[in-house]
């Protein structure tokens, strides 16, 4: 079959704040094939990255993302893992070009797994899809109170493990932020899994990083992460060597292999988080996870948006027994809880799987997302480049 068409739905809440909170919009990726669709999601501003797919041409390496995905054949992993190298060549000097790829990519693998009526994790290698354990993705409370108050509601909504995330964390002084520990340990209880996200808030400056290690290991943090910029890779070697028991997470920035592996090879990463919204998709997650268990790195996914995007992110480490935490979205917007007319259920252990059913396993429930579809239309030179698809 080949690939007819792509369509790119662009969703947000009807206010949009400056809250560090990516499931405030959408982008949603239609793939048609073959009488068939699949489904995928960008993780990235939806505008600029429609625009990297339709662009006029700037030159021969910066070419728009569509031409190197329309018409193409897709029989196999193998086209899927072809074509993505053709967007790496075709529009290299296109930067939004990684991130807008990898919905087209998921959609893609969706696709093909709905056409050979398997699941992805099937596709890719996988005996069986092994249960992970989901920890509350949530973001810090401005005060340790309502930190306090956000780590409790999470234990009372069954997460056995909770990441707080960004708020004032960085913003003052160590001992604030470890105000900020305790609050959210508290709430958690003492058996609880607890990681604590900062959101590079501290640029490249492992002094001010490591003055927050001794509060972290008091409050039994299992990670610490993003405290420097995506490709500070001596920064993150610098606190690696200096923690005491809390371990550096990173990898949510990598939009390539070759920026993850680095991460691990030279910044030192205990555990290797990546976002298959940002990498190029499923297919690099994958070779990702690969790397990470020769070097023995943990594999966590990076989730933060819908269930679209949380099973897709669990495709790569699906069949990896010893990888086990998994980031859940536990608090999203409305426009992100409307994305999936499935979602991804736990069970009665607290667990999720990646899906068995074909494809992804997700269903995207356009009706319900009609309310938040933002009309848009690009135009160059008079001609219309992009306009919001119709959702019947």
């Amino acid at each position: 079959m080949k690939i007819e068409a792509v369509d790119f739905f662009y969703f947000a809440m009807p206010e949009v704040t400056t809250d560090a909170d990516g499931s405030q919009d959408a982008l949603i990726v239609r793939v048609a094939a073959g009488g068939l669709c699949g489904w995928g999601e960008c993780e990235a501003a939806p505008l600029p990255s429609i625009a990297a797919f339709i662009c006029p041409m700037s030159h021969g390496a910066c070419r728009p993302v569509a031409s190197s995905v329309i018409g193409q054949k897709l029989e196999g992993p193998d086209d899927i893992a072809r074509i993505g190298a053709l967007v790496a060549h075709d529009s290299m000097d296109l930067l939004q070009a990684p991130h807008t790829f990898s919905g087209v990519e998921m959609a893609l693998w969706d696709l093909l797994g709905r056409r050979r009526n398997e699941p992805v994790w099937k596709l890719l290698g996988y005996k069986r899809s092994e249960p992970k354990i989901p920890y509350a993705s949530l973001l810090f409370g401005d005060t340790p109170q309502e930190t306090l108050g956000r780590a409790r509601q999470a234990r009372a909504d069954g997460f056995g493990a909770a990441k707080l995330g960004w708020g004032p964390i960085g913003a003052g002084s160590s001992q604030d932020d470890a105000d900020q520990f305790v609050a959210a340990r508290e709430g958690l209880g003492a058996d609880a899994r607890l990681m604590v996200d900062v959101g590079q808030i501290f640029n490249e400056d492992v002094e001010a990083a490591a003055a927050r290690l001794p509060a972290l290991d008091a409050a039994g943090v299992t990670w610490f992460e993003e405290p420097f910029h995506g490709s500070a890779y001596e920064a993150y070697a610098a606190l690696s060597g200096r923690s005491a028991r809390v371990r550096i997470a990173g990898g949510e920035a990598a939009h390539n292999v070759a920026m993850a592996r680095h991460l691990m090879d030279f910044g030192k990463v205990g555990y290797i988080q990546i976002d298959s919204g940002r990498i190029g998709g499923i297919g690099p997650s994958k070779v990702v996870a690969d790397l990470a268990a020769e070097r023995g790195v943990a594999y966590v996914n990076h989730t933060f948006t819908t269930h679209l995007a949380l099973s897709a992110s669990l495709q790569a480490f699906a069949g990896m027994a010893d990888d086990r935490i998994c980031e859940y979205p536990a608090a999203p917007r409305a426009v992100a809880a409307a994305v999936a007319a499935n979602p991804l259920p736990r069970d009665d252990n607290g667990e999720i799987r990646a899906p068995d059913q074909p494809g992804l396993g997700v269903d995207v429930d356009l009706p319900a997302l009609k309310p938040y579809l933002v009309d848009t239309e690009i135009r160059v030179g008079g001609e219309v480049l992009y306009r919001t698809p119709k959702i019947e």
